[in-house]
């Protein structure tokens, strides 16, 4: 029996991957997802530039799952905060951004949905210290 090296990392990833997951607080699982979008993008933007069309529009289709079923689904709209709602339409502009740029092989559209996901995830990873944000995330847990 015998195992590529690849197919040992990309084991290895998955249970490390699992494994953060099930230990992650909710600000990190969020930044979790940050990541996975920016990376898919990235695989979509080295696809586009070898032509590979499928792996394109798979790496494209992984970006806006993330971002609609990930990132906009675990907006909290209970508030009266405007911050969801604008939040919410900046993920719907960066998913038709995406759609765009399966469609046109627009490079430009991809790198400005990095750009906006890149920004926003800074400015979690800056809160991510704050102790009202640590507070709640223990409120949560309980």
């Amino acid at each position: 029996m015998s195992f590529t090296a690849s197919r040992v990392a990309q084991t290895y990833a998955k249970v490390g991957l699992e494994t953060g997951v099930a230990t992650a607080s909710p600000h990190q699982l969020i930044l979790m997802l940050y990541d996975g979008a920016l990376l898919a993008i990235a695989k979509a933007g080295n696809a586009m530039q070898q032509q590979k069309v499928a792996e394109k529009g798979q790496a494209i289709s992984q970006a806006i799952d993330i971002i609609s079923n990930g990132l906009a689904a675990s907006l909290d709209f209970s508030t009266a905060d405007e911050l969801a709602n604008r939040l919410a339409a900046l993920y719907d502009y960066m998913c038709r951004r995406l759609v765009h740029a399966n469609l046109h092989d627009d490079q430009a559209a991809l790198n400005e949905v990095t750009f906006l996901l890149g920004e926003i995830k800074s400015a979690w990873e800056e809160i991510a210290d704050d102790p009202a944000v640590l507070a709640h995330q223990k409120k949560v847990a309980a």
